[in-house]
């Protein structure tokens, strides 16, 4: 099994990319090792010392590290990773949703700006999630309140020194080109 992988715009993140489906739809957020146990390939990189996020996509793995550096991380995560695959374990535990984060769920809006934020969250699934996917990470539509976007970051986008650009000069100008409505974007 060959693993290729990928930087990140945020140097704490690897994008690793195994060959396969890792994810069929959604995506996994797991901010800790208490948050992987619905996850066997999660608990196994958290098993990793020094690995403090990870994220399925669709055809990928995006693995944050914390103080330790890369050459000392990146030969253990790739043999987590190809163990895992290589075992036919499920990504997923059975009966456990991808939906990780409990505050994803949570969106709030106004009942009249119903058509607002559909037009915001379709722009999001099209142009956006498939572009910040690329470099490991997604941005998630959790709100809108009086022209502005709450946005969750994860995977590389979370803490990424480029996210603040990337929200503002890209998501922020998208948004607001299609949407006038939109003024501002926020992280949350």
């Amino acid at each position: 099994m060959f693993i290729q992988t990928e930087t990140t715009p945020n140097p704490a993140t690897l994008k690793f990319l195994p060959g396969r489906v890792v994810m069929e739809t959604g995506n996994a957020d797991f901010r800790s090792a208490d948050d992987a146990i619905v996850s066997p390939l999660a608990t196994r990189l958290f098993a990793v010392p020094g690995v403090e996020g990870v994220l399925f996509g669709y055809d990928f793995v995006a693995v944050t590290r914390g103080e330790l550096e890369w050459q000392h991380l990146k030969p253990a995560i790739l043999g987590a990773i190809m163990e895992h695959f290589l075992s036919g374990a499920p990504v997923m535990a059975d009966g456990a949703s991808p939906a990780i984060d409990p505050d994803s769920d949570e969106e709030f809006f106004d009942a009249g700006d119903e058509t607002i934020v559909a037009t915001i969250k379709q722009l999001l699934e099209t142009r956006v999630r498939p572009a910040v996917a690329q470099d490991g990470g997604d941005i998630t539509f959790r709100g809108y309140r009086e022209g502005t976007v709450f946005l969750n970051m994860k995977g590389a986008c979370s803490g990424c020194p480029s996210s603040t650009a990337t929200l503002k000069h890209g998501v922020q100008n998208l948004l607001h080109h299609f949407v006038p409505e939109v003024r501002e974007v926020e992280a949350v």
